[in-house]
């Protein structure tokens, strides 16, 4: 089993090779179908080969131009926003919604706190 993080969120999927999935697995992590004339979402078709055997995730995401970052044992693969979505974000100067617990360990969800004032605090080691 391979662990997969993209925005549509954490799976755990059987793969091959790199991230070679099925279709039915490319489309769950990625939101891309694949069709005849390619990987598709949306009225959106990139021309992109599957197989029989699979989608080569890792392929189509650099294909895209999309960061895309394994662990060493390829047991971990992140699938990372490209620079247009980023942007897209950024430029809208709204946060994506995240889920974190306060210090008692109830979840609040960002979103939750839109319209409203509130305080995030971060902190890290490094």
């Amino acid at each position: 089993m391979t662990t997969v993080l993209t925005d549509e969120g954490t799976f755990d999927v059987a793969t091959s090779d790199e991230l070679r999935v099925t279709a039915a697995d490319a489309e769950r992590l990625t939101g891309w179908k694949l069709e005849p004339r390619g990987m598709c979402k949306g009225a959106v078709c990139v021309p992109f080969a599957g197989s029989g055997a699979g989608v080569d995730l890792a392929a189509f995401w650099r294909h895209l131009g999309n960061p895309l970052l394994a662990d060493r044992g390829g047991e971990i693969w992140v699938l990372g926003a490209g620079a247009d979505e980023r942007n897209a974000s950024l430029a809208g100067l709204e946060a994506p919604d995240i889920t974190l617990p306060d210090l008692a360990g109830a979840p609040h969800t960002l979103s939750s706190l839109r319209g409203n004032k509130g305080l995030l605090t971060t902190w890290a080691s490094w």
